[in-house]
């Protein structure tokens, strides 16, 4: 017979920051706000990340994303190779902590129009969730609740035959 979901941490949307990182990598790609953007780019490409912290004294001081990079350098003709990051870098960093939930992040990418949120934990950067990390999580979460209710459909009409 099925069951439902009853525990919080089984509804996806309930599901804990720290349960949803544990199977990623905690990796903190970043340059400091004095290297140019230059180097920014490459260790974006190197990585295939579309976003680098920006740390000083190991606190977020900003982020540089590849859309920043476009419309406030190449948009406006700045030299990459000379063009420090804290030019074109995004200050208002906004962050989330491990006790949020998946719900928590969506929330927040949503209402700030964000596709990536660094993780901290007590004011330091441990890693970045991307808009991507979610959408797997959500659809291993769906895969595997659509592979339990073909279960029980297969129990209920193995037991009726």
């Amino acid at each position: 017979m099925f069951h439902p979901l009853r525990r919080p941490e089984e509804i996806l949307a309930y599901r804990s920051l720290e349960q949803l990182l544990t199977a990623k990598p905690k990796s903190v790609w970043a340059v400091g706000s004095k290297d140019y953007v230059l180097t920014a780019m490459r260790l974006m490409a190197e990585k295939n990340i579309g976003l680098v912290l920006v740390v000083e004294h190991g606190a977020i001081a900003g982020v540089l994303s590849e859309r920043d990079c476009v419309r406030r350098l190449v948009l406006t003709g700045k030299p990459p190779e000379l063009t420090p990051v804290a030019e074109i870098m995004t200050r208002d960093v906004v962050t989330v902590d491990l006790g949020k939930t998946f719900a928590d992040c969506l929330k927040l990418m949503h209402l700030h129009g964000i596709r990536h949120l660094p993780v901290i934990e007590n004011r330091a950067p441990i890693t970045v969730i991307s808009l991507r990390d979610l959408l797997a999580e959500a659809v291993a979460h769906h895969a595997e609740v659509i592979s339990e209710l073909e279960r029980e459909r297969m129990t209920m009409l193995t037991s009726t035959a």
